[in-house]
């Protein structure tokens, strides 16, 4: 049964105040992966800081746990827990988080107080690390990072119960490159080629995805090939599979890019899903894209987005819990977490 959020404030109705402008940020020149890691670099700190300047203190914090075993850190992940999840044995939803950041930066850390946020609201939520792209990520593909989030499912399903955590209600979510390897790693569990492709065996089954919470997510590659759009092509060449030896032409590389895409496989079987966004997103369109394919293919969908003139809702805003937009995402957020579950828990009845 398909669901279309209805706003509670005028600002979020995208049905009646679709973009004054073409719906994509333009850019004068498109960046690289490799200047785009060079601005986080010294960014990505401060921005750390100043989301958790102000910590939850309600929430148990268990940090850095080694979900692979070979101690890298890009193999670490967090479990934010109620105060009183010890006595709950093992029944509360369970939302599993991957930060954003272009596939070459970004971290866990920064995500803390918006985990710690949800967790404090009676969910246990696991904030994941995954090796990145580029140089300074040590090279990794999509590939690489599809596994590693698979890897940290697998740790959820076999370890989660010990925190509190329900298994059989796991939501997925993820900001801007996060999100799309929340949706992407979906897609593997009901698309065999999928996981073929990426050397994958998912670690869940459908059912055990209640749904997917996507912030300003990279949902559609058709976007990078659009003209003025921010990033450059460089970024899918470093996400596909041995881009150091193969410089595709832009009709060659859209083409592969599909499947990088997660609008690409979103069909019948695709889980439940909220996207939030806004028109000042370099994503927005993306979003706007993937939620019209997830409708069309029947998919529960609720979708929040906020007009141009809200100017706190810049790419991946959802990350400041400070912001009053913010606050209504989270509580779309946690409705639908709630939602999800339930349908979940019934079906197993």
């Amino acid at each position: 049964m398909q669901t279309t959020l209805k706003p509670r404030t005028p600002a979020l109705s995208w049905r009646n105040s679709m973009p004054r402008r073409s719906g994509s940020r333009s850019a004068p020149f498109p960046v690289g992966p490799w200047l785009w890691t060079a601005m986080m670099l010294p960014f990505a700190p401060l921005q750390s800081r100043r989301l958790n300047a102000v910590p939850v203190r309600s929430v148990d914090y268990l940090l850095d746990v080694d979900y692979v075993g070979d101690g890298h850190p890009g193999h670490r992940l967090d479990v934010l827990t109620p105060r009183d999840a010890a006595t709950a044995a093992g029944s509360l939803p369970v939302y599993v988080y991957f930060h954003g950041g272009g596939w070459t930066s970004g971290d866990k850390s920064a995500l803390t107080k918006y985990c710690a946020v949800q967790a404090d609201t009676g969910i246990v939520v696991v904030n994941v690390n995954y090796r990145r792209a580029g140089l300074l990520g040590g090279g990794f593909g999509m590939r690489h990072m599809l596994n590693d989030a698979n890897d940290a499912l697998r740790w959820v399903e076999a370890h989660i119960a010990e925190h509190g955590g329900d298994p059989r209600t796991i939501v997925l979510g993820g900001d801007s490159a996060g999100a799309q390897i929340a949706a992407l790693l979906a897609a593997t569990t009901t698309r065999p080629e999928l996981a073929a492709h990426f050397r994958l065996r998912p670690a869940l089954a459908r059912a055990e995805i209640g749904g997917l919470v996507l912030h300003c997510g990279a949902v559609d590659f058709s976007v990078v090939f659009e003209p003025g759009f921010i990033m450059s092509h460089d970024f899918v060449r470093m996400l596909l599979p041995g881009y150091r030896r193969h410089r595709m032409k832009p009709a060659s590389l859209q083409r592969a890019s599909r499947w990088l895409s997660p609008i690409e496989w979103v069909d019948e079987n695709f889980p439940p899903v909220l996207v939030t966004t806004s028109e000042r997103d370099i994503f927005y369109r993306a979003n706007v894209n993937f939620v019209k394919a997830a409708e069309a293919a029947g998919i529960p969908v609720e979708f929040v987005s906020y007009g141009w003139d809200s100017r706190n809702t810049e790419h991946t805003w959802q990350q400041d819990a400070a912001r009053p937009e913010s606050v209504e995402v989270y509580e779309r957020l946690q409705d639908f977490i709630a939602q999800v579950s339930s349908r979940a828990r019934s079906a197993d009845a």
